[in-house]
């Protein structure tokens, strides 16, 4: 009787949830921050949108605590400039490596960003899109295999002020090199005109930037300072990548700059509105010039300044609605037993195929089950948790859920006497905006 009780209970769970699972086989999917109808995703297709700080590794590398400073002021993400010997000193690899590592130990998404190019044609020193290509080249061994949390951010502010840059051409150029060189990253690309496209030669040239790029993997990072002193012209500037689904970030503002203003309330509200990534500039250590660029004074991360109070809490600011990574909560974790070895937890538990109204699960079928064994999958809300199905396969798509919205999941196992396993490891999804 206990037997058919459980199948009983199993085949009504199963009835129940008809109208909104399907059970299917597996997809593939591969690994590494991608590009999903014009917005960042993760691997799983979890929607990323980065909300992060500048941090200045090339004047300041030993100050190291500010990574996890910055984590705790409510960033999942943090830019890395870098230099490499033009204008500023050339990062080693190994320096590279540990600032991954640093990235990586404390859950933020690592975008590094070659510097040197900054103001070329304007700035005597400055290098070429093609010398940072080199730089990159020569970072491969370190950057293999960091596809899910790093994004190579190609040249920073590659050009000055001008209309006849070619930067279609070289930007084109640099993510064909990088590809054929078998870097599979995300790869963020800066506006020319000191990153401000004051001539507009990224915005009216970015499809065919993005078509150069044979993964589809490139994001377009624009610098909001003085020529975007009105919501008009943030709007505006934003709006016209948003609507052709062009996926674009703020890469750096501020609420005061010494060549004009930015309306940092107007690019904050756009951003939040529609779920663009931004990173203010910067956490600590402009010149007695620029103190006014600093979120904290003298990189203590308890002395925050008017603008660091204004971008961390302010309206829009760092700590409304920023996600953290998935990849960093859905960590494998080892093998949950009880007092029965026979009676574990269901394993590798997984995402994949996200979007904004459906999430796929999949899971390691528990070994000797075969087809007695029953998974019940429930959504965990904090402590709470509500089952939303129980199905006798390893893999299942919920479906009907909402956009722009976090879902956690665990999974576990009944044998055919009813025994329930401990639950699996949970792993969250971010579902992208609805379109």
């Amino acid at each position: 009787m206990v037997v058919l009780a459980s199948l009983l209970i199993g085949l009504i769970g199963l009835v129940a949830a008809r109208m909104s699972v399907e059970v299917r086989g597996q997809a593939k999917s591969r690994n590494g921050i991608q590009v999903r109808d014009g917005r960042l995703v993760e691997a799983s297709g979890s929607d990323l949108v980065l909300r992060g700080v500048n941090h200045d590794v090339i004047w300041y590398p030993d100050k190291n605590d500010a990574f996890a400073a910055i984590k705790a002021a409510g960033a999942n993400a943090v830019r890395v400039p870098l230099g490499f010997g033009h204008q500023f000193p050339e990062a080693t690899p190994d320096e590279v490596a540990n600032v991954v590592a640093l990235c990586r130990q404390n859950r933020l998404i690592c975008v590094l960003d070659a510097q040197d190019t900054a103001g070329f044609g304007e700035e005597k020193k400055a290098a070429t899109i093609d010398q940072a290509v080199k730089f990159w080249l020569g970072m491969r061994r370190v950057l293999e295999g960091q596809e899910d949390h790093v994004i190579i951010n190609v040249a920073a502010e590659p050009f000055g002020n001008g209309t006849a840059w070619p930067w279609v051409e070289q930007t084109s150029g640099a993510i064909r090199e990088l590809r054929a060189a078998g870097f599979k990253h995300a790869l963020m690309v800066d506006a020319p005109g000191w990153g401000q496209d004051e001539s507009f030669i990224m915005r009216d040239n970015a499809e065919k930037v993005a078509a150069a790029d044979p993964m589809g993997d490139t994001v377009f990072d624009i610098h909001m300072y003085g020529r975007f002193g009105t919501a008009a012209k943030v709007d505006s500037y934003l709006g016209s990548f948003v609507a052709r689904r062009l996926p674009i970030v703020i890469g750096e503002f501020a609420l005061e700059h010494e060549f004009g203003n930015p309306d940092a309330d107007a690019i904050m509200a756009y951003a939040q509105t529609h779920d663009l990534g931004y990173f203010g500039w910067s956490w600590s250590g402009n010149d007695s010039r620029n103190k006014d660029l600093d979120l904290v004074n003298n990189f203590d991360a308890n002395n925050r300044t008017a603008w660091g109070r204004r971008f961390i809490n302010g309206p829009n600011g760092l700590t409304t609605n920023t996600r953290e990574a998935t990849v960093f909560r859905n960590a494998m974790q080892p093998v949950s037993f009880t007092d029965d070895p026979k009676n574990r937890a269901p394993q590798q538990l997984s995402l994949a195929d996200v979007t904004s109204r459906s999430v796929r699960l999949t899971w390691q079928r528990r070994p000797g089950g075969f087809g007695g064994t029953a998974y019940q999958v429930v959504a965990l809300n904090g402590a709470a948790e509500t089952p939303v199905v129980t199905t006798y396969g390893p893999d299942v798509t919920l479906t009907g859920l909402d956009g722009s919205t976090e879902y956690t999941y665990a999974v576990y196992a009944r044998d055919l006497l009813g025994r329930r396993s401990p639950r699996s490891t949970p792993v969250a999804a971010i579902t992208p905006p609805a379109r």
